[in-house]
């Protein structure tokens, strides 16, 4: 397969929409850290919950960092690639091209990892409100939820 100038360039659009979604995640994850930092001084008797979400929270921000690395180097890569196709070193650019692939392939995957912590964060603050529901009211999350006859 010969590479041509088009082909790195149509990365472009994937990778500046990833990177909008990498920037998404991050800002929501900052919120989050806030809010949690405010509940923290608060301190509203949820230390279990608290330090068990820091310590998730802290995880997933150093993979969003990573994912983001990682999706910008691809992104620089993927650039240099389109200037060495024009110089005409087509070798170099098929190798800085492979290169730039791998990146956004550990990006990608950095991100199906840390979809699977955010779950557990989330999961943490429902099993948190499912404990204090069954104290109050005797029943769990779900059948306080569900709509009675």
């Amino acid at each position: 397969m010969e590479l041509q100038l088009s082909t790195p360039g149509l990365l472009f659009s994937a990778i500046t929409l990833l990177m909008l979604a990498y920037t998404n995640r991050f800002l929501a994850m900052a919120n989050l850290i806030r809010g949690l930092h405010k509940k923290y001084l608060e301190n509203s008797g949820q230390e279990k919950v608290l330090i068990g979400q820091i310590k998730n929270l802290r995880k997933r921000l150093n993979m969003i960092k990573n994912m983001q690395i990682f999706g910008v180097l691809s992104f620089l890569l993927c650039v240099i690639c389109m200037f060495l196709l024009y110089q005409d070193f087509i070798t170099a650019a098929n190798w800085i091209f492979m290169g730039s692939m791998l990146c956004l392939l550990v990006s990608l995957a950095i991100s199906l990892f840390e979809l699977q912590i955010s779950t557990n964060a989330l999961n943490l603050e429902l099993l948190d409100m499912e404990d204090v529901l069954s104290r109050q009211t005797g029943t769990g999350l779900d059948q306080f939820f569900t709509k009675k006859d």
